[in-house]
């Protein structure tokens, strides 16, 4: 008998093909008499009570239907699981290479769910889809519009949900993103990230990594209304047996108003300090002086907006890694009240042709940031196989760019760039 061989690929090789289904069966006197009617599959069930039509893609989609994988399917495969044992033990041809994290968490999750004893990659990932959908139908409460729902896949493993609102009521345009990426890194990569993560090995060639994160980026059709930004994000690397070798938090929000009212920017800068305050007294003056830094055009010499909190690289040196979690989960969930009462206030507000004229010439700004200096735009565009037209939602519908443009002396306009030019403490 051949020596026995390791069963790596037994978990692999017991789960369900997503396109297998039970299936009708006929006895043969009846199936000249007897037509089969199936309705065609929907990734989407009618909600209780609604009569069958056009399905509510948003309504579907924050009440997933439960799984349609029922018992008895399983019990299906009992009767090949020996021949599968007895093949993987016999076989020479068959490789034991070990499952990747991708495909853990696709047994996990099919297994066990998300509890707080899941691994952070799959609780982060439950999180943030968790507050986008909270998120958008807020927002939806605001426009009065629906956002467009888009789902992709990425073959290595992850994929995303593009939630977009383009031409709304409220909204010109907004989008929140959610993105669970699996990959490998190159040895280029390590090289680079080991500037500030010592703990990634520098001596191999490459790196299972996984990334999550939510983006936003909101822009209201009125010029009183401030456009505002969002990302929070978890990354990690694993080694060749699955063992998380790094990790780290990034992340903030800001907000980018075309006329300034003070009360609006000492609110939104008031939310986000107390989140910051419940984990650590510095954290909202050290990550404030970080975003005004960071969220600025530099050949301009002035920031994007009024700011808000930025941070990168939040790994264990800082914090242990609940805690961080905890931080990122505070973060997040003030974004609605540090934003919805101003939206709210400014919306319906009056405005001219000649501010919305200057709404344009600032929008024009916030796409010069994007795509001149921003990181996240730069590693997008950059990645093998990237999403562009994800990457760059965060792009206003329209902007202008007017030569040699310059705004009246002791006006809301030059108020706006004086304050742009000598960041001030709101809080």
């Amino acid at each position: 008998m051949p020596p026995l061989r390791p069963v790596f690929r037994l978990p692999r090789a017991l789960e369900l093909p997503h396109s297998y289904a039970p299936r009708q069966t006929l006895r043969q006197n009846n199936i000249r008499s007897r037509k089969l009617h199936s309705s065609p599959k929907c990734w989407l069930d009618l909600p209780q009570g609604k009569k069958p039509g056009k399905p509510d893609p948003m309504e579907e989609w924050r009440n997933p239907p439960p799984s349609k994988w029922p018992n008895r399917i399983r019990l299906l495969m009992v009767p090949f699981v020996g021949a599968i044992v007895y093949s993987m033990w016999t076989d020479d041809s068959i490789k034991t290479e070990a499952p990747t994290i991708a495909e853990k968490d696709r047994l996990l999750k099919r297994e066990n769910g998300v509890s707080e004893q899941s691994p952070m990659r799959l609780r982060m990932e439950h999180f943030i889809k968790q507050q986008q959908k909270e998120i958008v139908a807020e927002l939806e409460k605001v426009d009065g519009t629906k956002f467009k729902i888009d789902t992709w896949q990425r073959p290595e493993g992850g994929g995303g949900i593009t939630c977009i609102l383009q031409d709304g009521k409220v909204f010109e345009k907004g989008g929140v993103n959610i993105s669970v990426v699996y990959g490998r890194l190159p040895r280029s990569a390590i090289q680079k990230m080991r500037a500030n993560h010592k703990a990634l090995d520098p001596n191999v060639d490459s790196l299972e990594f996984f990334a999550a994160g939510l983006s936003m980026v909101l822009h209201p059709h009125n010029p009183n209304a401030p456009t505002v930004h969002l990302n929070y994000r978890y990354f990690e690397t694993a080694d060749e047996f699955g063992n998380t070798n790094a990790w780290w938090y990034g992340g903030g929000c800001d907000l980018t108003p075309s006329y300034l009212y003070d009360e609006d920017a000492i609110h939104f800068h008031g939310a986000i300090k107390q989140a910051c305050d419940k984990h650590d007294k510095a954290y909202y003056p050290r990550f404030k002086k970080w975003c005004d830094e960071y969220f600025s055009n530099k050949h301009r010499g002035e920031t994007r907006g009024v700011g808000g909190i930025f941070f990168d690289d939040l790994d264990e040196t800082e914090k242990d890694q609940e805690q961080l979690f905890s931080f990122i989960q505070d973060c997040l969930t003030a974004f609605l009240p540090s934003y919805i009462p101003i939206i709210n206030r400014r919306k319906d507000m009056p405005f001219t042709e000649d501010q919305k004229q200057w709404q344009q010439i600032r929008r024009g700004r916030y796409v010069e940031f994007n795509l001149v200096h921003d990181r996240g735009t730069a590693f997008g565009l950059n990645t093998p196989g990237a999403r562009v037209e994800s990457i760059l939602m965060s792009l206003p519908l329209t902007a202008r760019w007017q030569y040699m443009h310059a705004p009246e002396k002791g006006s809301r306009e030059e108020r706006l760039l004086e304050v742009l030019r000598k960041p001030k403490e709101w809080v």
